[in-house]
């Protein structure tokens, strides 16, 4: 059965779902709404109401879809599109239901989603969308304001407000539209060469940016724009394990360390094989388009993309071969680039976004190690420097934590060496004297007012870990090395997924929050029939908490513990 047919099952299905879930007229100003199982509330967002308007239109307008042109469901689909009409502010924004109030961007994922809703029920000329019709064009209509006028908090947002002005120019031709859309877009779009997109999110804001940089090309007319698009699909090629999950471990949102699939990349994949007839794209689509139907994620997107573009339901083009053994470094040629803005960054100091992030991890290095059924990640600028899954075993990040900043450290500069690679980082810390007599006023100030910045450093001193990570006779060594300062007291953090089993040679202390010290010996961590042994159990100090440090929650913590120096190599061996 092809993907399309598939997918017509799955919304089918949603539909019911989400129509369980829908307030009815006794609920008053949120009849129609859908329930946020989370809050307990109906909210106007793209995640669950703008989300059901895609679902149940693209059944109702689908000949293929068991609920075609039904009665019922257009009666629910009204009810709701009235739901978004009173939710929206006078300002034409709306607030989702999470942290964000009067909200252009999230508006922003909202007009993108009404709109092509909007394009395809006019399409199919049916008098029962009538209504449905007229109300949202209504709604997107009173968004413009908003969209003139509104801001962001993140990098990917710019993309989402650039493709929403697109939406709103094709559908009122204000000129003003375009003009704001421009203005965004002047800012320069932020991937790397090798592809990777400011906030390093594999499992969500790259797939955004990537759908909405398509959407504003083809309605802005500006083919350049899919350069950084084809970037950064091509990369994420390198950036699945072999069942399917996409690497978060570097993520600098909130896809860290959870579990994503390519299901969000599905429409980008798709419309860039009908605009390039890339065989490439084609065989990725077909791998998103699994994992929507085997996680059972919402096809909304998906469903109304097929719908206006029937091309999607031709499987007759090339499928190419996608690579499952292969060792990759990303950004490898981007350093010298990345030196000199932050170099430029510390001689100028921009202040950081009340709401945002600076995202100074932008285009890190990350080497990439498949074969069979194992995929290893060495990253820089992340909470863990190495992870790896192999068949069900998930090491889910190799952590260090140190008694020096304190906190966690970060690996900054990674390199190849024979079998793998080599990750450095470092940090100086000193003490602050008093200040120039010519930074003083005579009445003295505030504590909060005091030019700390000019305060003379004394007693630097500076703190470098390395971590050769080489790839051995049945698994992986990690060797850790660290000279100084003396008595730096060290905990290397091994993370388990829940799901799976963890016995030892000798018993595992409690230590502290749910976590194992291991103080020698080996561990073996099993899961659905592949296993993972490691050696290197070492306890040279006894603390069991470093400040400063987040020790992640719903997983296996296993605590080895050094003090500099040291030279310590883990053998980590595979089933």
């Amino acid at each position: 059965m092809s993907d399309y047919k598939r997918l017509v099952i799955l919304n089918d299905q949603w539909a019911e779902r989400i129509a369980a879930r829908q307030i009815d007229e006794a609920g008053g100003a949120s009849a129609g709404g859908i329930l946020d199982p989370l809050t307990g509330a109906a909210w106007p967002n793209h995640t669950t109401t703008a989300a059901a308007i895609e679902m149940w239109a693209g059944a109702l307008a689908n000949p293929d879809s068991a609920r075609y042109r039904d009665p019922e469901l257009a009666d629910r689909l009204e009810m709701v599109c009235r739901f978004m009409l009173r939710f929206q502010h006078e300002d034409g924004t709306i607030s989702p239901g999470w942290t964000n109030y009067h909200s252009p961007p999230d508006t922003a994922f909202v007009v993108c989603a009404l709109a092509r809703v909007v394009n395809l029920c006019d399409r199919t000329g049916w008098d029962g969308f009538a209504n449905v019709l007229t109300d949202l064009r209504l709604w997107l209509r009173r968004s413009i304001p908003a969209m003139l006028t509104g801001g962001c908090h993140t990098p990917n947002h710019r993309w989402v407000m650039t493709a929403a002005l697109g939406y709103l120019h094709r559908m009122f031709g204000l000129p003003e539209l375009e003009e704001r859309a421009e203005a965004w877009l002047s800012e320069g779009l932020d991937a790397t060469p090798d592809g990777e997109w400011t906030e390093r999110s594999n499992g969500i804001y790259n797939a955004v940016s990537d759908t909405m940089l398509i959407h504003a090309s083809q309605l802005l007319d500006k083919p350049e724009l899919l350069d950084s698009v084809r970037r950064n699909l091509r990369m994420m090629v390198y950036i699945v394990h072999p069942d399917g999950e996409v690497v978060t471990d570097y993520s600098s949102r909130q896809d860290f360390g959870r579990r994503h699939t390519l299901a969000y990349y599905y429409c980008a994949y798709r419309l860039m094989e009908e605009i390039d007839g890339d065989p490439l794209y084609a065989a990725m689509a077909d791998l998103a388009a699994e994992a929507i139907l085997v996680d059972d994620v919402p096809p909304n997107q998906a469903i109304i993309g097929h719908l206006l573009h029937p091309r999607w339901r031709e499987r007759s083009g090339e499928r190419a071969a996608l690579p499952e053994s292969y060792r990759i470094v990303l950004n490898r040629g981007y350093a010298a680039t990345r030196a000199a803005d932050l170099d430029q960054l510390a001689r100028n100091p921009q202040p950081q976004p009340a709401h945002g992030g600076l995202h100074t991890e932008f285009g890190s290095r990350v080497a990439r190690y498949r074969h069979g059924k194992t995929s290893v990640t060495a990253m820089t600028e992340a909470p863990s420097f190495f992870s790896l899954r192999h068949g069900a075993v998930r090491l889910l990040g190799v952590l260090l934590a140190s008694t020096f900043d304190p906190g966690s450290m970060r690996m900054q500069e990674l390199e190849e060496v024979g079998g793998g690679c080599r990750l450095s980082g470092s940090t100086v810390k000193g003490y602050y004297g008093p200040l120039p007599a010519s930074e003083l006023t005579s009445s003295g100030a505030p504590w909060y007012l005091l030019p700390h910045g000019q305060r003379p450093m004394t007693h630097e001193q500076r703190h470098s870990v390395e971590a050769l990570v080489t790839e051995a006779d049945g698994g992986w060594d990690i060797s850790l090395s660290a000279e100084g300062p003396e008595r730096v007291l060290t905990q290397v953090l091994f993370l388990f997924g829940a799901e799976g089993e963890l016995t030892a040679d000798l018993p595992l202390a409690e230590d502290g929050e749910g976590r194992l010290g291991w103080h020698g010996g080996g561990v073996r961590y099993a899961c659905g029939g592949d296993w993972l042994h490691l050696e290197g159990g070492v306890q040279q100090h006894a603390l069991s908490t470093i400040s400063h440090m987040a020790y992640p929650s719903d997983c296996i913590a296993l605590v080895a513990k050094l003090m500099t120096p040291y030279a310590h190599t883990f053998r980590l061996r595979l089933s």
